[in-house]
């Protein structure tokens, strides 16, 4: 069973005084980086741009920016030996750096050695989640001007997109009893409020997960924290050894196309149960979907036609170590599945049972 809870915030959509204006970027490593290469090639991106004094590339779909970094030292270095392939920081755009840096440190943030970071020294970074990186960038600049330009790579983009646009959230797994230190961190730093609270059950496990976005409505990020010791969330703390981004929601103006074009170059996406079809149209009445198409992509549906739309969402298998990705397509809805993520949990639960993570009584 899944509840949820609106939870009111301690600040309105209009109250941004840091000038959030969402991510940037969101940065990988890897021990194997030519597989993660041709992972997000085959989700569609491509290399555009590479740091002029690190072995740092950027891949680009829509508006979404992808970070590969190969270094041999430092931060991301330092933090792949420790998680394998992983999420190794991530970027909010800001109206002054210097000013949310400041504001941030204020209030507890962690410094870190900025020069032992993807952008390098001069650069305003505190530490986020699980000793990853959080840099706080120019909203409006460009912050590749310095980086050079993959020849070609505008028409290889053309050539190899999916449809893919925009990064529309991402989610933290963090440990039991810390969902609220992380709900604290970006709200006393950024001004986030805490959107919607879920409690999920499966047949033997549970989570909790605390949405919380941004002022500027852009920034969202799930807080999912374990109620036992064998969920989902407690086996990817197990493989990432530590807290972490455990998934990336990157928005399609048509989820079929996009689906059917990621099937079509192998990439793996996770399967639903056969009755959940059997339901859709009585669980979102007049959706207007293909319902055939729906199911054959395994696609799933959640919201209400007539209140706050309908969003389609589905999800890849692990791709980076245990982190996946989401496809998203919001119709006017601007939740997460609340009805699907009971879905989604039992579909990964589901899983573990297959093997052998965790037993259920026959």
């Amino acid at each position: 069973m899944v509840t949820t809870m609106e939870t009111p915030g301690a600040v309105t959509a209009a109250d941004n005084p840091l000038g959030l204006d969402g991510f940037e970027f969101c940065e990988f490593t890897s021990p194997d980086p030519d597989l993660l290469a041709r992972q997000f090639e085959a989700m569609g991106f491509v290399a555009s741009h590479t740091h002029p004094a690190r072995d740092v590339t950027r891949y680009r779909q829509g508006r979404i920016n992808l970070l590969l970094n190969r270094e041999a030292t430092g931060q991301a270095a330092d933090f792949r030996a420790a998680h394998g392939p992983s999420a190794s920081g991530m970027a909010f755009r800001v109206a002054d750096p210097a000013a949310a840096y400041n504001h941030a440190i204020a209030e507890g943030a962690t410094a870190v050695d900025a020069a032992r970071g993807t952008l390098g020294e001069g650069s305003c970074v505190i530490e986020g989640i699980g000793g990853s990186y959080l840099y706080l960038v120019r909203a409006g600049a460009d912050l590749y001007a310095d980086w050079n330009e993959v020849p070609g790579w505008e028409q290889a983009a053309a050539e190899n997109g999916v449809g893919l646009d925009l990064l529309d959230h991402l989610t933290h797994n963090v440990r039991r009893g810390e969902m609220r230190t992380w709900s604290s961190f970006y709200g006393r730093l950024f001004g986030f409020e805490e959107q919607k609270y879920f409690d999920i059950k499966g047949k033997a496990t549970g989570l909790f997960s605390q949405a919380m976005i941004a002022p500027d409505g852009a920034i969202r990020i799930p807080l999912n924290e374990s109620q036992d010791d064998n969920s989902q969330i407690e086996e990817f703390i197990r493989e990432y050894q530590g807290e972490g981004i455990q998934h990336l929601a990157l928005t399609t103006d048509d989820i079929y196309d996009t689906v059917e074009k990621l099937r079509a170059r192998g990439v793996r996406l996770q399967d639903t149960i056969e009755t959940y079809y059997e339901l859709v149209d009585k669980r979102v009445p007049g959706h207007g979907e293909d319902l055939e198409r729906l199911k054959r992509n395994r696609i799933l549906i959640d919201g209400n036609v007539g209140d706050e739309g309908i969003l389609l969402q589905i999800f890849t298998e692990n791709m980076v170590g245990p982190i996946f990705f989401e496809i998203i397509q919001r119709k006017g809805n601007q939740g997460f599945g609340n009805g699907n993520f009971q879905a989604l949990f039992e579909s990964i639960e589901l899983d573990q049972i297959r093997r052998g993570v965790i037993k259920v009584d026959a």
